[in-house]
């Protein structure tokens, strides 16, 4: 961590003392643990106070854990023009558990955290809109989650006798693909599609003959 943003966690340390978790560094970038509860006095310390002026919201996200109790860990990442500087904020919740809308402090997290709530289902207290946002508004699940299954749980498609979209159990039409991860050198004396070269092979030597 260079000097300025040791200063810096220092400094965040000692005022926010009661709401920080823990801090730490990595690729020049601080990052703070944050009770849940607190996230709201954090994130307007961060953007107002003269010494940090973290003024931009650059995104919302989240990181699925599942073995753990708070499973979600969402992720606040901001950036100080003035200070040249970027930091991350992270607090952790469960499935039932609500985290504060930063909307009142960054209004452009009211769009982020509605992508946070389609993709991993966290929940977002005193959101005006919290809708789904990327998915269709029938979707079953969340797709960042985990345990969401690769094939999904339905299926979309236009009927064109019912003139309209419709939605049907996922239905794969053939096996997932079987490979062969044997190695050809031990013992193994043909590798599958040798034996279309070997075709190959007599056809053009019974071509010459023939010549």
């Amino acid at each position: 961590m260079n000097e300025a943003l040791r200063d810096l966690g220092e400094y965040i340390g000692l005022a926010l003392a009661d709401a920080l978790i823990d801090s730490a560094a990595h690729v020049d970038e601080l990052s703070l643990r944050v009770k849940r509860e607190s996230i709201i006095k954090v994130l307007t310390y961060l953007r107002d106070d003269q010494n940090c002026q973290f003024k931009q919201l650059m995104d919302v996200t989240a990181v699925d854990f599942p073995d753990r109790e708070e499973r979600f860990e969402v992720v606040y990442n901001l950036l100080s023009l003035k200070q040249n500087q970027r930091i991350r904020v992270k607090v952790s919740t469960d499935e039932a558990t609500p985290v504060p809308t930063a909307g009142e402090v960054y209004s452009s997290a009211f769009w982020f955290e509605r992508e946070v709530w389609d993709m991993y289902g966290v929940f977002f207290a005193n959101h005006p809109d919290l809708r789904r946002i990327l998915t269709d508004y029938g979707f079953d699940g969340h797709p960042l989650r985990k345990d969401f299954p690769l094939t999904g749980y339905v299926e979309v498609r236009y009927d064109e006798d019912q003139k309209r979209v419709v939605y049907e159990p996922v239905k794969l039409t053939q096996e997932f693909r079987r490979f062969d991860f044997v190695s050809p050198w031990e013992g193994m004396l043909h590798l599958p599609g040798d034996e279309k070269a070997d075709g190959e092979a007599e056809g053009a030597s019974g071509g010459e003959a023939k010549s």
